[in-house]
């Protein structure tokens, strides 16, 4: 069975998570500083793609912490996360190289 694209949002919040657990509000500005403010991530939709990334085993609970008188449950990668978003980083980078060659652009050397 082949693997479903990861969606921009996905990639983000596995990105966000690479350099260690963060709590849902801080994943939110980690994917908007990532992605220079194209992703925005609402807390709703936020906790709509990490069930799905539970889910499928690419991120898991880290902790819960309490603040202001609420759990913040903080989420960390998995080794199959970690190969994930590996794979589609390398997916993204050479699909960036076949569109750079296509439009005569520099960096398209290294297509392939």
């Amino acid at each position: 069975m082949a693997a479903k694209p990861m969606t921009g949002q996905a990639f983000f919040v596995l990105t966000a998570l690479a350099g260690g657990p963060r709590h849902g509000y801080g994943i939110v500005g980690e994917v908007a500083e990532l992605s220079q403010g194209r992703v925005k991530l609402k807390i709703g939709s936020l906790y709509g793609v990490l069930d799905r990334l539970v889910a499928e085993g690419l991120i898991e609970p880290d902790r819960e912490e309490p603040h202001d008188g609420r759990l913040r449950r903080y989420y960390r990668l998995t080794r199959d996360g970690r190969r994930m978003l590996a794979a589609e980083a390398e997916l993204r980078a050479a699909t960036a190289r076949v569109v750079r060659a296509r439009l005569g652009l520099p960096g398209a050397e290294a297509a392939g």
